[in-house]
């Protein structure tokens, strides 16, 4: 994630300044949920078809610390999506999570199994490397539904349509430069490289040591996404987001059809009107300037 919520962006020298909003998203089964800096809205199609939108404040974890300590920016990220995850499915009734499908918990269950069978073997840069691959399996297996897929596709498009100034998000590429896929790679490489390391330096290393190098692993990787992007144009830059786009291009999104489209719109709609009266509450509470 990037330190700023946004930037200034113009059409011509004689334009109006306009203020883009830094937005992310997760996909839902049959919708989308997007969160800007300081709300979130989420759009669905129940079974009825119709598209149902709610919204709401989005939990912030010590911005201030964030911005201070880089390497706790992933982390808190994480667990700020963590902390949101519930409380969109209460207040929106018809969203479907990614994860509510018997083969994704399935997923999940056989995934542990096969990491801990492996944990009981010696270490090698190759076992580490399969044990960190497993934890990839639940997420796969969501993406193998369709409809999951195409709404990542709604999200990427809805998201780099509005970025671009376009009111058709048809017209945008269904892969985007800050997807979470560019992540899976240094993640892996990271998350095995730093467990090989745990289980050089300590004969039985317990959760706590093993989840503190996760943790690690994650925040070295947010970092590298938040230098890639801040960096767009060098080589190393280039090569960090290539595997995260082919993911996005072959495995992780579909062109949505024109009735997901449709919902995607409704959610950036709702975020756009969300955070738009945030930004009034901000600017009426300032203290009026000195004369």
């Amino acid at each position: 994630m990037s330190e700023t919520n946004g930037n200034r962006a113009a059409a011509g020298p004689e334009a109006e300044e306009t203020y883009v909003l830094r937005l992310g998203g997760m996909a839902l089964r049959n919708g989308l949920l997007i969160h800007g800096p300081t709300s979130w809205a989420a759009a669905a199609r129940d079974p009825e078809g119709e598209i149902q939108v709610a919204s709401g404040p989005k939990p912030a974890l010590a911005p201030d610390l964030a911005v201070r300590v880089p390497l706790l920016r992933g982390p808190l990220r994480l667990a700020e999506a963590f902390l949101l995850i519930p409380t969109v499915r209460m207040k929106l009734r018809s969203a479907r999570l990614p994860f509510e499908d018997v083969r994704v918990i399935a997923a999940m269950l056989i995934a542990s199994s096969a990491s801990r069978a492996l944990r009981r073997k010696k270490a090698s840069a190759a076992g580490e490397l399969v044990q960190a691959a497993l934890g990839l399996a639940p997420a796969m297996v969501a993406l193998s539904d369709r409809n999951l897929a195409a709404y990542h596709g709604v999200e990427h498009k809805a998201i780099g349509a509005y970025e671009a100034g376009s009111d058709d998000p048809a017209s945008a590429t269904k892969e985007h430069e800050r997807c979470g896929s560019n992540l899976v790679a240094p993640m892996l490489v990271l998350s095995a490289a730093g467990q090989l390391l745990l289980e050089r330096a300590l004969e039985e290393p317990g959760p706590v040591a093993r989840a503190a190098v996760g943790v690690a692993s994650a925040s070295l990787a947010a970092e590298m996404f938040a230098w890639s992007e801040r960096n767009p144009g060098t080589a190393a830059a280039k090569a960090f987001h290539r595997p995260g786009h082919e993911i996005q291009r072959l495995i992780a999104t579909k062109e949505p059809t024109p009735e997901q489209l449709e919902v995607g719109v409704a959610a950036l709609r709702e975020i756009l009107r969300v955070e738009q009266e945030a930004d009034g509450e901000r600017t009426a509470g300032d203290p009026a300037p000195a004369t």
